[in-house]
């Protein structure tokens, strides 16, 4: 039966594509970007709310004329920032990337760097290492810090937190520090190899570095680091939540806007 003259269409459409795509083959390309999590609903793309993902993935559709998937090193939820979120993306060469997205981009979200990479690059399973960075602060809240600052009105004792946060270093089952549904199939078990407690004038800034983290891990370490630096718990009760693998053993959890994913090693 021959070709109506949409089908034609629609069949020419589909052979200049693939022509193109042989003459101008896709290529890897990874991207270090940083945003300001707050107005958005996490990394992820979402059916009723703006992720990262989303206005990543349309900003190249613009660029390139023509849909294309982001694959990022990991998600963060709803109000995380990121100062150096990874991810990868498979398009032609000739576009000088960085200008040509920031361009596109809203100002809360910025292109760092743009690379182009071995086909065999993943952003997430090519990942050897994370780092998250907390902050709280003694300072009152203001316009310019709200976003990015836990405020607590009462200074933890950031020896005591130290103290708490050796609990945590090396390999554990984490189950007790998620809200993931533990599935028997997916391992909890991570390593974490550092965890700082540092004073800087009235913030204390917690570095947390490991092969990767649960969902809300690092929140919820945080707020227990909290509140072991204000006598509400001590090393020997961590150690106990630890032991219970237990999603329900710790009810703390610190609020989004303090965390920052800021760097991944590969």
């Amino acid at each position: 039966m021959p070709e109506t003259a949409g089908q034609q269409s629609m069949s020419d459409g589909r052979k200049t594509a693939a022509v193109s795509t042989l003459q101008h083959p896709l290529h890897r390309f990874m991207a270090v970007v940083q945003y300001d999590g707050t107005d958005y609903a996490g990394w992820q793309r979402q059916i009723n709310a703006l992720g990262i993902q989303q206005v990543l993935e349309e900003a190249l559709e613009k660029l390139t004329g023509h849909p294309v998937p982001v694959t990022g090193s990991g998600r963060t939820d709803t109000g995380v920032h990121a100062t150096g979120q990874v991810f990868h993306f498979d398009a032609r060469q000739g576009i000088r990337w960085v200008p040509a997205l920031n361009s596109l981009l809203p100002r809360d979200i910025r292109i760092l760097e743009v690379t182009e990479v071995s086909a065999d690059f993943h952003a997430r399973f090519s990942a050897r290492r994370k780092r998250y960075e907390y902050w709280m602060t003694l300072q009152q809240p203001d316009p310019f810090t709200w976003r990015y600052k836990w405020f607590r009105p009462v200074k933890p004792d950031p020896e005591k937190m130290r103290q708490a946060a050796a609990c945590f270093i090396g390999t554990h089952d984490f189950t007790s520090f998620t809200n993931c549904h533990h599935h028997p199939d997916k391992s909890m078990v991570r390593t974490v190899t550092r965890l700082d407690v540092l004073e800087e004038g009235q913030d204390i800034h917690l570095v947390f570095e490991g092969t990767g983290f649960l969902r809300y891990q690092v929140r919820m370490m945080t707020a227990v680091l909290e509140a072991a630096g204000r006598g509400k718990l001590t090393p020997e009760d961590i150690n106990r939540m630890l032991a219970q693998r237990d999603k329900h053993a710790s009810r703390y959890n610190a609020p989004a806007h303090g965390l920052f994913l800021s760097r991944v090693w590969y």
